[in-house]
């Protein structure tokens, strides 16, 4: 048994967004809990499908002792405050040191956060971390598939772990098995290491795992770690950070040195799968014109995936160009969210079920060219925002999204949030009385997430590159940190 001392810090961040993530958006709970500490810690994740949660279970299993000290998230944006960082770093080595001594250091991180002042964000509380329990203490943390690796994380961690899957269902496992890592490490010299980048960025949209080619090589990395090899991963990168670690990449930690072979072999096989890595993007007229071909057929919803506004990626999930597109060609069963719009909820709940108000709905975040749905909806529905995720992503997830609506006009239902969150999970629609099984189109502010709860729903999916600030294809982005010779997006 092993006393542990266990915390984290996520955030994904968009260094191309104009947003900030403030230490109040750490704070509030949204799908994740809010800031929590001590024994609050375990309460507020468990049941939930996070990595620290995963870690708890497991090490509780095992009959460790654990040590709870601060775990926090927020939603995808532009960079960290300074003030939000020194914050949370500053608790976080608070609570380590009254916590000590320790025989091991658990850290549910992202891998892609980056702060005002430090475009290694992860590395830098790795690095913090490391100078106050010294260099025998063992310290591992998990990492979100889209991390940027950086050699300092590999340097200052002893091993390091990543999801397996996008969508993330597999991160409460992840955690799970951060913890058979400890008793490994603990009394025995220092594990090798080795980390090989690609020289191409990955969009988004191509690094899920149901398809090829991160399906072939997530398989074949997991095979290979055996025996000696205690840890392999492919990280596919997020491709929306100008950082010099901003990519695709292999790492492993070994007992010897047979890892840095493992490790290049992976990376081989990520080279060759460049031209694999592809994704069609689809003009929003083109796209709906063929989700309006496929929905006459009747086989189920087309989806329309609103990528390049996914909060999940830095977007503000409220720009509307699909919507009225859609609303244009009077489309109807259509069902699109979840749209950020505090003030549209506020005043469909004063109005009341049944009524009719003149609103405009999204835009409300300024970004350029967007403007609001001006119109006349129907209040269909309302909730609280409160209900539990029930989709493989979001399972057990206690969401808080504000007061929400559902507005009808004609032949499209707007589902409206008071927080931003990606829609990744038919219970978000549910809450709203709406069935997404029984529409003919989704439009879905998400880029692969959504795949986990409606992907077998839809009888088509089309990628929709609509306007927004998270650019679907990196090569459209200004990089200037970028390792001299990376390709901004994979080459044919």
């Amino acid at each position: 048994m092993a006393r542990i001392a266990i915390g984290g810090v996520q955030h994904e961040t968009n260094t191309f967004a104009s947003s900030r993530a403030t230490f109040e958006e750490f704070v509030h709970a949204d799908a994740w809990p809010g800031l929590s500490r001590g024994a609050a810690l375990i309460e507020s994740v468990q049941g939930i499908n996070l990595p620290i949660a995963g870690f708890i279970e497991q090490a509780a299993r095992d009959r460790h002792e654990l040590k709870p000290l601060v775990w926090c998230s927020a939603q995808p944006s532009g960079s960290v405050t300074r003030d939000a960082f020194e914050r949370i770093a500053y608790i976080l080595l608070e609570d380590l040191t009254a916590a000590l001594p320790v025989d091991a250091v658990y850290l549910d991180l992202h891998g892609a956060m980056v702060a005002e002042h430090f475009d290694d964000a992860d590395g830098e509380l790795l690095r913090r971390v490391r100078a106050l329990v010294g260099a025998q203490v063992p310290i591992v943390a998990s990492l979100d598939l889209h991390a940027n690796v950086s050699r300092m994380m590999l340097e200052q961690a002893s091993a390091l772990v990543a999801y397996r899957t996008y969508p993330h269902v597999d991160m409460a496992e992840t955690g799970a098995r951060a913890v058979s890592l400890i008793p490994r490490l603990a009394n025995k010299p220092p594990l090798q290491r080795w980390l090989r980048h690609a020289d191409f960025l990955m969009p988004l949209t191509s690094q899920c795992t149901l398809i090829e080619p991160v399906r072939t090589i997530i398989a074949r990395a997991t095979e290979l770690e055996r025996d000696s090899t205690l840890s392999l991963h492919f990280t596919p990168g997020f491709p929306l950070a100008d950082v010099a670690a901003c990519g695709p990449c292999v790492f492993g930690f070994g007992e010897d040195d047979s890892v840095r072979g493992t490790v290049e072999e992976i990376a081989d096989e990520v080279a060759r799968s460049e031209s694999t890595a592809v994704t069609r993007f689809w003009r929003i007229d083109d796209a709906v014109s063929r989700a309006l071909e496929i929905a006459r057929v009747g086989l189920g919803p087309v989806i329309l995936v609103d990528t390049q506004d996914n909060p999940g990626a830095g977007g503000n999930g409220d720009t509307t160009s699909i919507i009225k597109a859609l609303i244009r060609v009077r489309a109807e069963g259509v069902v699109a969210g979840l749209i950020h719009d505090p003030d549209s909820a506020r005043r469909a709940h004063a109005a009341g079920i049944g009524e009719r108000l003149q609103l405009a709905v999204g835009a409300r975040s300024g970004f350029p060219g967007e403007t609001p749905i001006e119109a006349e909806f129907v209040v269909e529905s309302l909730g609280d925002g409160r209900f539990t995720g029930t989709g493989p992503f979001y399972l057990g997830s206690r969401m808080d999204l504000g007061p929400m609506a559902c507005l009808a006009h004609h032949g499209v239902r707007i589902a409206v949030a008071s927080r931003k969150q990606q829609a990744a999970d038919q219970a978000m629609f549910r809450h709203l009385g709406i069935e997404p099984a029984g529409q003919r189109i989704l439009v879905l502010k998400s880029s692969v997430h959504f795949r986990a709860d409606f992907g077998d729903l839809a009888s088509e999916i089309l990628i929709v590159e609509a306007p927004g600030p998270s650019p679907a294809d990196p090569s459209k982005l200004p990089f200037q940190k970028l390792r001299p010779g990376v390709r901004r997006s994979p080459a044919l």
